[in-house]
């Protein structure tokens, strides 16, 4: 085969494979949106409607949180198989997963019902999502990345990054369309359609996914030196250091994003007395813009350094935390749609956008997917989960004022700049070469 077809053979698996996994991303995250949304907005009345509506938020909340408990488990096993089988085999697994669990959600009968049960297994299938996106998320940004020309890890890094706002969009876009309908329709069936709208989904991730190839510093790995016997010992002895690191970066975006997009559904709503479509319709507009926002960020991290593009936005979070919650409490639409569209862009784009090229970096290839997905989904339980009951809680107990969900934001973010200036700049390190902590 001449250079020239193997070059092209080369940019087609590349692009084929960046495609797989962005839309395998978006779809993970549609799932996992509407989710949140609707533990949000409806599920207090449709689950838990035998305590008091303040009460039952909490409880959806809480049901919410449950998910990211069983992130790091699906981290853990996507991990093993994924350095051990293949990121390809695994990331099939996930999708499949993910797809049965959210359409079961919205076949789901109601507290009224069945009683107690049904928040049981509402509980149950959220694990299995947790589960799901646990392993969906460091296999997407890794194939992504070890398929990418050395110069421009960040851009395709960047590009899965971009399904989580893709699927956020959707979902939230999808929720905003049923939630125009009279409220008994909402409530008595209307909440089912875009948990049912992801079997259609997850079958064409399939499709697309079945026919994408292992990368070549996966292949070079198991080669060289075999696969890892036992992953997550061997990274967790290998490499202490950069699993620290890698949780502790996650503290800018990892509970912070949720307080963006899912507490402040609650927020804008119960707090501020505004209408659902407020609050849907700004999040919705700051998706979109994130969207154009992170591939931007991920290419600037490919010319300056992942450090300084992630230490700004971290910082950049810390300071206006306040100044995002002066704009909500403003209660007018186009500073609140203004607020969100800065706050996804500018600080979670920046902070976002290099860390999927950055925790691939971070870690040698026999091990890597474990690594990344311990790191990951560890900051996802310890953050994601729990941020937007916290968030709730710190309201209730400082009788509405916004300063406090403010601070939870500005130390997180901080918390986030130190550990990525305790940590080595990567951007022109080897995927293949081993490594050592």
């Amino acid at each position: 085969m001449s250079s020239n077809a193997t070059t092209r053979t080369g940019v087609t698996s590349a692009s084929r494979t960046l495609t797989s996994s962005t839309i395998g991303s978006v779809i993970e995250w549609y799932d996992f949106t509407i989710y949140g949304t609707a533990a949000a907005l409806i599920f207090n009345q449709l689950f838990f409607s035998n305590i008091s509506p303040a009460a039952g938020t909490l409880a959806a909340f809480g049901t919410f949180a449950a998910g990211f408990i069983a992130r790091p488990l699906g981290g853990f096993v996507a991990g093993h198989y994924g350095d051990r089988l293949g990121r390809k085999a695994t990331l099939v697994m996930t999708l499949t997963l993910m797809g049965g669990a959210t359409t079961l959600i919205g076949l789901l009968p109601t507290y009224e019902q069945i009683g107690i049960a049904a928040p049981a297994l509402l509980v149950l299938l959220r694990l299995v999502q947790g589960f799901a996106v646990g392993g969906e998320w460091g296999g997407a940004v890794l194939m992504a990345v070890e398929h990418a020309p050395d110069d421009k890890r960040g851009r395709y890094g960047a590009w899965p990054q971009t399904g989580v706002s893709a699927g956020l969009l959707l979902g939230t876009g999808v929720f905003s369309a049923v939630s125009l309908l009279p409220e008994e329709q909402l409530i008595s069936w209307g909440w089912r359609v875009p948990f049912l709208v992801s079997i259609v989904l997850a079958l064409v991730g399939l499709y697309i996914r079945f026919r994408i190839t292992e990368s070549e510093s996966f292949v070079a790995a198991t080669k060289s030196a075999g696969p890892s016997r036992r992953p997550l010992v061997e990274v967790l002895r290998t490499h202490p250091k950069q699993i620290l690191i890698a949780i502790g970066v996650r503290f800018a975006e990892g509970g912070n994003y949720y307080v963006f997009t899912v507490f402040v559904l609650t927020y804008i709503t119960q707090q501020l007395g505004l209408p659902r479509q407020v609050g849907l319709t700004g999040v919705m507009l700051a998706a979109a813009l994130n969207i154009v926002a992170l591939p931007l960020w991920g290419a600037l991290s490919d010319r300056i350094g992942r450090r300084p593009v992630f230490i700004g936005g971290a910082v950049f979070m810390a300071a206006y935390a306040w100044p995002f919650f002066w704009l909500l409490d403003t209660r007018s639409p186009v500073l609140i749609a203004l607020a969100l569209a800065v706050v996804l862009a500018v600080p979670h784009g920046a902070v976002f956008a290099p860390i999927a090229a950055f925790y691939t970096e971070l870690f040698e290839p026999r091990v890597r997917y474990s690594g990344v997905s311990i790191g990951y989904q560890t900051g996802s339980v310890l953050l994601g989960g729990f941020t937007p009951l916290l968030a709730t809680s710190l309201i209730l107990w400082s009788g509405g004022a916004s300063w406090s969900v403010a601070a939870l934001v500005a130390v997180g973010s901080l918390i986030a700049a130190a550990s990525m200036f305790a940590a080595p700049e990567t951007f022109r390190v080897s995927l293949i070469a081993p490594r050592n902590g």
